[in-house]
């Protein structure tokens, strides 16, 4: 069980890395924002950073 905490953990903390690298500040508010939503169950958080990050995916393309 710990085992497969600390492999999520790492592959959280890798897309991360990767988010920031790829999409800058912006892609790590946007992603916080999604969580956020998504725990707290609010829709509008979440929407707004899914939006957010949608429109910097395809501006990156």
């Amino acid at each position: 069980m710990p085992y497969i905490a600390i492999v999520i953990a790492a592959l959280v903390i890798g897309f991360e890395q990767f988010v920031q690298w790829k999409l800058g500040p912006m892609g790590i508010i946007a992603l916080v924002a999604l969580t956020i939503g998504v725990k707290a169950k609010n829709t509008m958080i979440g929407g707004i950073g899914a939006v957010i990050l949608v429109m910097l995916l395809a501006q990156s393309s």
